[in-house]
This record gives C-alpha cells, sequence and structure tokens, in this order.
C-alpha cells in the first residue's frame, strides 16, 4: 500500500510539473504572439527617414505603383463574353476578351464580381493572360468563382490591371 501511495504521488508530481511547465510556455508563446501582431502591423514607420526615401520622390498626384501613362485605361481593355452558372455545382465563371489598347505587349490581371440579384457580390474570381498580348492583339481568359451562387446571379468586371512589358 505504502508503495502504490509513493507511486501515486510521483505521477501527481510529476503531472503537475508537466501542467505548469506547458502553461507558461503557452503563456510565453501568447505574448511573442502579440509582439508579432503588434510589430506587424505597426504603420507608424521607421523612426528614421531611412526607408522613407522612396515615398519622398513621388511627385505632387503621383501614386506609388502607379503604371506608367501607356494609352487607355486597362479598364477599356477587358469585357465580359460570357457569363455562365454551372448547373451542376452551380459555380459561376465568366468568360472575358482582353484587347490590348496600350503601345507596349502587356499582361492583364482582370478581377471580377459575380452578383445577385440585387447586386451584392456573391463571390469573386480572377483571370490573368498566359503570355504577353501584344499591341491590339486579343486573348481570351476565363474567371472562376468559387462557392455555390443562386440562380439569376451575373458577372461584373471589378478591376483591370494591365502591366506594360518592357525589354
Amino acid at each position: 500500500m505504502t508503495l502504490s501511495l509513493i507511486g501515486g504521488l510521483v505521477v501527481t508530481g510529476a503531472t503537475a510539473a508537466l501542467v505548469y511547465a506547458f502553461l507558461q510556455e503557452a503563456s510565453e508563446s501568447f505574448a511573442r504572439a502579440e509582439d508579432r501582431v503588434t510589430s506587424r502591423y505597426d504603420t507608424m514607420g521607421p523612426e528614421d527617414e531611412e526607408g522613407w526615401e522612396e515615398f519622398e520622390e513621388l511627385e505632387d498626384g503621383e501614386e506609388f505603383g502607379a503604371p506608367e501613362d501607356d494609352g487607355p485605361p486597362a479598364d477599356k481593355d477587358a469585357t465580359i463574353t460570357k457569363c455562365t452558372r454551372d448547373s451542376l455545382i452551380n459555380w459561376m465563371s465568366a468568360d472575358i476578351k482582353v484587347v490590348n489598347g496600350s503601345t507596349s505587349p502587356a499582361s492583364y490581371v482582370v478581377f471580377v464580381s459575380f452578383v445577385d440579384r440585387d447586386g451584392d457580390v456573391v463571390t469573386e474570381g480572377l483571370a490573368v493572360t498566359d503570355d504577353d498580348v501584344a499591341p491590339g492583339a486579343t486573348a481570351r481568359i476565363e474567371a472562376q468563382g468559387l462557392g455555390e451562387v443562386p440562380a439569376g446571379t451575373k458577372c461584373r468586371i471589378d478591376r483591370v490591371e494591365r502591366e506594360a512589358m518592357t525589354g
């Protein structure tokens, strides 16, 4: 009886030590995670001026990362030619025709929203050109929505990004 009592106390003590160590590690892990989240979303920027040179060089009215003026706006380059709801899985897709209206070969990303009868977005998709599209040339791409949508859902181009390819 004494031996089983001592064995039980040893097991209980070991279990308590493991639980304490686990809780201590979890507490430290949460503190480290909070520090990472705080630093990841820190919007103050660097305290010194280093790292901000890129922004200081922008002209008034110029957006960071804005494409160079290379023809008409890219949103005029893409049109939806077909908007379809798959009858088996009820997912939407949009066939898109892209005509490069710029003066340089370019790649395209077309963002599409699939909206219900009330105009609410039910899912989104995007389409990307596989190759560069020559000036005046046409490419056909497809944007696939994710998830089931109700009957009557329509396709809408939200944004077109054109990236001029330079040699």
